[in-house]
């Protein structure tokens, strides 16, 4: 029996990384497994909702607070820490080096975002971590070059795993006969780079039956405390303005992962129009392959990597003609779009829940078998 001790955001909290961790948590407990999981979710405040079944919470700039964390997590066997710029306390997250400072178990790193062009105190805060750890995922062999290009790091304790997906069995959703839907969805912010999809819709209106472009998610939290609802009225203002209001929808509902499925899989194509050019890894691709669904996305590394083999199509970033050229191409041209989604189909079992969490049991147990004091797992007693 091996208990997991996870460091992370956690639900409540409404972010990608809370909802990977969730997703990880209940594949590695799966039913009749010898599995345990527990979290120290991760807070900016001690006034926010606490997280179900939890004692300690990991509260950025409370040095007690990490004290606490670091006692819980040290009952667990092995530690799974998910990283990302802006979640941890301190300057460019570096506070949680006092965590992984005081651990005792093996701990495994999640790199959500390698940067390309890391500042000099991020590439040193980045570097602590992982000489931290004794193994070091990251979920894109793009974001694996970069590691190894960047940093000083054993290639050995490197490993590449998927971000991870539901891989839905049977048919398709049923769609609406209303018109082929376009859905691009996540926390809603600059970079999304969904004003250029707008655009591209003035390019298609001779499109019959009409285009509907569905915009799914929420205002990013720190967006939302900075500027409002600024981002997604200026996007209001250009359907209005460029004649597409209509064919332009808002959803702002948060989805848990089941619903959030369900909405992808019904949608005729997945636009990804995202403004960086250095992404490693997206949670958002990986999910609208595992779904079967057509992709079009920026050119982005990720991107480049997991659509190459015709599982969608890459356009060039901030050009609107160049993704309604695409579009229309997917949505027109004959046996384009089941060729994309029989490919999709083929890549989606690597990138299950079910086949992320079996690489994170193989790991776990090597790292723990390979400590020279290591005794049977299971041995120690969870929070």
């Amino acid at each position: 029996m091996v208990n997991y001790g996870f460091l992370s955001t956690y639900p409540p909290t409404q972010c990608g990384l809370a909802t990977f961790t969730a997703a990880l948590m209940r594949a590695l407990t799966d039913p009749g497994g010898d599995e345990r999981c527990g979290i120290v979710p991760v807070v900016d405040s001690p006034t926010l909702q606490r997280p179900r079944d939890t004692t300690v919470r990991l509260v950025n700039g409370r040095p007690l607070s990490a004290l606490r964390a670091t006692e819980a997590l040290n009952r667990y066997d092995v530690l799974i820490f998910q990283h990302e710029y802006g979640v941890y306390g301190g300057r460019d997250g570096e506070d949680v080096l006092d965590v992984l400072a005081g651990m005792e178990i093996p701990v495994v790193a999640v790199l959500h975002t390698v940067l390309a062009a890391p500042t000099p105190h991020q590439r040193l805060v980045l570097q602590r971590i992982i000489d931290a750890s004794d193994a070091i995922v990251v979920l894109s062999h793009t974001a694996a070059r970069a590691l190894l290009d960047g940093y000083l790091i054993d290639a050995g304790s490197l490993h590449v795993i998927p971000h991870g997906a539901i891989t839905p069995a049977g048919p398709d959703a049923v769609r609406s006969g209303s018109g082929p839907t376009i859905l691009t969805w996540g926390l809603l912010g600059p970079g999304k780079g969904i004003e250029w999809v707008i655009e591209a819709l003035g390019h298609l209106r001779d499109l019959r039956p009409a285009v509907r472009y569905l915009i799914a998610g929420q205002t990013h939290p720190k967006v939302l405390a900075e500027q409002g609802e600024a981002y997604r009225a200026s996007l209001q203002s250009l359907a209005k303005a460029t004649g597409v209001g209509e064919q332009v929808v808002f959803d702002p509902t948060y989805r848990d992962i089941e619903p959030l499925t369900a909405m992808v899989r019904a949608a005729d194509l997945i636009l990804l129009p995202y403004d960086s050019t250095d992404q490693a890894t997206s949670g958002v691709l990986v999910e609208a392959v595992a779904a079967r669904r057509p992709v079009i996305a920026t050119d982005f590394p990720h991107a480049r990597e997991l659509l190459s083999g015709g599982a969608g199509l890459l356009v060039a970033h901030r050009d609107p003609v160049a993704m309604a050229r695409a579009v229309r191409r997917v949505l027109t041209e004959p046996g384009l779009a089941e060729s994309m989604t029989a490919r999709s189909a083929d890549l989606a079992p690597a990138l299950g829940w079910r086949s992320v969490a079996r690489s994170y049991r193989i790991l776990v147990r090597a790292l723990i078998e390979a400590r020279p004091d290591a005794v049977p797992t299971g041995h120690k007693v969870a929070m």
